[in-house]
């Protein structure tokens, strides 16, 4: 055993450091988290300084009694988890669960920190060993705690006012908030019409447009002209006022310079990675690890690629910039070189956890000398971000603007502009990416012929062009990550895990590339902010963050922070428990009347998702329901619409001598005759479908069944049937394997009981039926009987065995129940913090009781 053990997170990481540090050092990887607050309430303890229980991650369970059986015979421990508060965090309670098994006595620890994974970086962090930091472990205890106790209080206020299973977040709130408002402005917005008109000058150098500037001698705005009439009036008043020609008035031009963009943050780069790759934000990320942690280079063997990619620091080390400029000379000339390094100012407040921006390991990995080594999302992402760290150091673009105004009489005017590329500068490299509906430069590589005052250029044209105005855009994963950033709502390192838990808990879906909020998403989204307004404020979950900020740089406590979050927070769930009403937090809407029964029409979020309700529960009659179809919401169905859904189930013929009906079950669409139903294929509208298809699909079914059966046994439920998978042996309760040299159809009773004995699963699923006991026939028991009692011997041997094992199993378990047992206790403030994996359990349903899970940190689910 070496001498020296160093434990990170990842064993991609402990395999590539491994390799750097020699037989001195033992590498181990914790694998994420190792503890996390136990998944159960009173997890967190508000009388008591906020104490926090823990418990293992049993997933990572052996991997701490790895760690822990190195750190018995090491000499020294290292810990080397990631430079951000959840790494320092890792880190403490590795130290912490050591330190209970008393296995630091004598020996000492150090926090190493490195932001790339290459030998130079290695080595010195290994020369600048320190504590662990107690100022980031608090940060990362309050973060943790905040969401813990938001997500136990409020999702049960969810599950009674809204829908059993939800949940909510600190953070994802106001992010679900900013998507469901969006949504409602677009379906708020009422286009207005307007009219542009330009003219096609057909100058003898080259051919161009104009827009009008001037109509009347008044300055012509976006809506000067709304109609169509009034455009073609207009249009007939200029051109005949300018006679065949336009007359040049005015000549501008005016050189500008734009400075290159500063070095990926996380933030930047997940943007960058949406608008140029069309990569999710979790996609980037993950290719990133990647990067980050090693990728065998040829001759040169396993190293990091890029810097440690959570950062708000848009900063460069020394050496990263020398090697840079060097680059930029070889590459690219001197010419494109400044004269000194360019510097950029983070707008962050707390950029200083992670010291650098997402860069290069080496510029002098150029991409095309690494391509060959990498997957193609691997190749892609380093190509962004090594292009984008190069152009950050070269010197700005010189762009010419020329603007030049044409009058067409004395009362009309137009104007043209075009800006051309005098030195590209950066450009040569590396552009920012724009968004599809961004304003982007019209003008931007448009040159325009020479033109002198006075001068009189050829009128080919002029026409007249309807427009109308466009709501604004929903959200892209970029434009979500940007909003977030510029609110400072979470933190870039959260920005991926944030969208995942939207787009998990089915309260946003994606449609063309962009979030649209569901209902179940809306009426969560409101809820909250018809009665948590405060708590998904942007303002206030941005000052909070700030707060948690400032704990990290240890100008503030965090026990007094929870405090203040706490008080209001407890006192406003405890009221909302007691008096809001569920069918206002539902969102449940009337829509009119049914002209057939005279009974209100509405529609309402139920426990499967929104649906439509003809009458009331007031009513005698009992109110009828349908669900709402794929694409349609109740915030925005019409009554024609509702009452469509009220056709199912609908009667299409008969065939067979049998009535041929289609409706919508609780599996989904479905066609009916007789006894048989078949389920709908996805083509297929149960609205529009015609008998002879529904008839084809049902007799798909039978013949599947008829089909199904290879063998049956009398006086035996076993069967040996077709399946989806190939043939299997049932007896309705347990499912049991045909080896595959066997034909199935030439097995005999004897032969699939024993198979079934011996490989018998429980039945999963709704087509299980339930077994019903039979009594075997005298002879077949004695029969049977007698051919087990020469196997008897080698049962009770076997029976042994299985005791052992069992018996060896289960004080396994107690010894590891008595480990975990000792890190549960309660743990003083304030130098805590726990992990970030376990997820809260849906609601179960019925009178069972509802169990409770930790929710996680800031980039948890719901």
């Amino acid at each position: 055993m070496a001498k020296n053990l160093l434990i990170v997170e990842s064993p991609a990481k402990a395999k590539t450091i491994n390799k750097y540090l020699g037989k001195d050092f033992t590498v181990l990887a914790s694998y994420g988290h190792v503890r996390d607050l136990v998944p159960k309430e009173g997890a967190v303890d508000p009388a008591h300084g906020f104490a926090m229980r823990y418990d293992l991650i049993e997933k990572n369970e052996r991997h701490v009694e790895a760690i822990a059986k190195a750190a018995k015979a090491a000499d020294a421990l290292y810990l080397a988890t990631d430079p951000d508060r959840e790494g320092e965090a890792i880190s403490w309670h590795i130290a912490e669960i050591l330190r209970e098994r008393g296995l630091l006595e004598g020996k000492p620890l150090h926090r190493v920190v490195f932001t790339e994974i290459t030998p130079r970086a290695i080595r010195e962090a290994m020369t600048q060993p320190r504590q662990i930091a107690a100022d980031l472990v608090d940060a990362q205890q309050a973060r943790r705690a905040l969401d813990y106790l938001v997500g136990f209080n409020l999702s049960p206020v969810l599950w009674r006012k809204v829908q059993r299973g939800l949940s909510a977040g600190r953070v994802q709130s106001p992010a679900l908030r900013m998507i469901v408002e969006r949504e409602e402005e677009i379906e708020a917005f009422v286009a207005r019409e307007y009219w542009s008109i330009e003219a096609e000058c057909a100058h003898p150098s080259q051919p161009f447009t104009a827009k009008l500037v001037k109509l009347d001698g008044k300055k012509f705005e976006q809506f000067t002209v709304t109609d169509g009439d009034s455009a073609q009036a207009a249009r007939e008043r200029i051109a005949q006022a300018a006679g065949g020609a336009l007359h040049v008035t005015d000549v501008a031009s005016k050189e500008r310079k734009r400075r290159p963009s500063p070095p990926f943050t996380t933030s930047t780069l997940q943007q960058e990675a949406a608008r140029k790759l069309g990569f999710t934000t979790k996609r980037t990320m993950q290719v990133a690890q990647k990067l980050y942690e090693g990728v065998a280079i040829g001759e040169e063997g396993t190293v990091g690629l890029i810097s440690y990619m959570r950062t708000d620091s848009v900063n460069l080390s020394a050496e990263a910039l020398a090697e840079l400029r060097d680059v930029i000379a070889r590459d690219f000339g001197t010419r494109a070189l400044p004269d000194k390094p360019n510097f950029y100012t983070t707008k962050s407040k707390n950029a200083q956890e992670a010291h650098e921006a997402v860069r290069p390991t080496s510029a002098l990995r150029t991409p095309a000398q690494v391509a060959r080594f990498l997957s193609d999302d691997e190749r892609r992402l380093y190509e962004l971000i090594w292009k984008r760290a190069v152009a950050s150091q070269m010197v700005p673009a010189t762009l010419n603007t020329v603007s030049v105004d044409l009058a067409a009489g004395s009362a009309h005017g137009f104007r043209a502009s075009g800006t051309t590329v005098v030195d590209p500068g950066f450009l040569a490299v590396y552009e920012e990416g724009k968004d599809t509906r961004g304003k982007d430069d019209e003008d931007e590589g448009r040159k325009l012929p020479p033109m002198k005052p006075g001068e009189r250029v050829p009128l080919d044209r002029i026409h007249a062009d309807q427009h109308f105005t466009q709501p604004p855009p929903r959200f892209t994963e970029a434009a979500l990550v940007k909003a977030l950033e510029e609110y400072g709502i979470g933190r870039p390192s959260t920005y991926a895990s944030i969208i995942q838990t939207l787009l998990f808990r089915k309260y946003v879906e994606m449609e063309s590339r962009s979030f649209r909020p569901t209902d179940v998403g809306r009426a969560v989204s409101n809820f909250l902010s018809s009665h948590f307004t405060r708590y998904v404020d942007y303002d206030f979950t941005a000052r909070l963050e700030d707060e948690l900020d400032a704990v990290s740089r240890g100008e503030e406590e965090w026990v007094p922070l929870m405090e203040k979050f706490w008080g209001p927070f407890k006192e406003l769930v405890d009221d909302k428990t007691e008096s809001v009403d569920r069918s206002e937090a539902t969102g449940a809407r009337e829509l009119g009347t049914d002209p057939k029964s005279g009974k209100p029409v509405s529609v309402r979020l139920g426990r499967y998702g929104p649906y439509a309700q003809i009458g009331t529960a007031e009513d005698a009659d009992k109110p009828t329901f349908a669900s709402l179809r794929p694409g349609q919401s109740m915030h925005t169905i019409a009554l024609a619409d509702a009452l469509e859904l009220f056709r199912l189930p609908r009667k299409l013929g008969e065939s067979g001598g049998e009535q041929v009906s289609v409706g919508i079950g609780r599996f989904g669409p479905f066609a009916k005759r007789g006894s048989v139903y078949a389920s709908l294929k996805k083509e297929d509208d149960p609205y529009t479908i015609d008998l002879a298809r529904a008839v084809a699909l049902i007799e798909e079914k039978e013949e599947i069944a008829r089909n199904r059966i290879i063998k049956e046994f009398p006086g035996s439920d076993i069967q040996v049937l077709n399946g989806r998978y190939g043939p299997y042996i049932s007896d309705g309760k347990l499912n049991g394997r045909i080896p595959k040299d066997r034909e199935p159809a030439s097995l005999t009773l004897e032969e699939v009981t024993q198979l079934l004995e011996e490989t018998g699963k429980p039945m999963r699923g709704r087509f299980g039926k339930k077994a019903v006991a039979k009594k075997a026939p005298a002879k077949a028991v004695k029969k049977t009987a007698a051919k087990k009692a020469p196997a008897t011997k080698v049962a009770k041997k076997t029976a042994k065995k299985a005791a052992k094992k069992t018996t060896r199993k289960a004080a396994g378990k107690a010894a590891t129940k008595a480990r975990r047992a000792a890190v549960r206790k309660p743990v003083a403030a304030p130098a805590e913090a726990a992990g970030s994996l376990s997820t809260p359990a849906k609601g179960v349903r019925g009178r069972k009781r509802v169990v409770k899970k930790a929710p996680t940190g800031d980039d948890a689910p719901f």
